[in-house]
């Protein structure tokens, strides 16, 4: 088997890359901010049922430039729209654990929307009786053992965020001839 490599120049990374498209997991709920951003920056979306995370992207097929088929980034991101929901999900300790062993098996990111969230976890500001220095120990054990980060931003940067995140893993797996 003959592997081809293409170096693309700039003009053409530019137009794969325009042809990303983020996909959507069906069950993802109270997104309309996110895809309201992919709107407005005319990124393609495609909705579909995903075994792990609520985000990825693909680069579709493009005989011009030797994309011979449909290139699913090997890549995830889990949305939480808040503090409460991350303590819900680390409450549901096994049913939370299964998903990020699944997880663990490709890059992933952990993306909560609240700004303030790191804090709060801190500080015990959210509604779940569990002591803050438990729920802190949880994630951080979780994401060593897991091998993913957590990101605490402001909901109205989360469209701006998985786009990016996905534009620039698409760009240097491109580069890198590994896409």
């Amino acid at each position: 088997m003959t592997i081809i490599h293409y170096n693309y120049s700039d003009t053409e990374m530019k137009n794969i890359l325009d042809s990303m498209i983020i996909i959507v997991d069906t069950r993802e709920q109270k997104n309309q901010h996110v895809l309201d951003y992919l709107r407005k920056k005319n990124v393609s979306i495609k909705f579909k049922g995903m075994k792990t995370g609520d985000y990825s992207a693909m680069i579709p097929r493009n005989e011009e430039y030797g994309i011979s088929r449909d290139m699913y980034l090997n890549a995830a991101i889990e949305r939480k729209n808040g503090v409460d929901e991350l303590v819900q999900s680390i409450k549901d300790r096994s049913r939370f654990e299964n998903e990020l062993i699944r997880a663990s098996k490709h890059p992933f990111t952990l993306l909560v929307e609240d700004l303030e969230g790191y804090q709060k976890i801190l500080n015990g500001k959210y509604r779940s009786q569990y002591k803050p220095q438990s729920l802190l120990g949880s994630l951080k054990t979780f994401e060593v053992r897991y091998n993913f980060s957590t990101v605490f931003i402001n909901p109205s940067a989360t469209g701006n965020y998985i786009y990016h995140h996905f534009h620039y893993m698409a760009r240097e797996l491109l580069k890198g001839g590994l896409l």
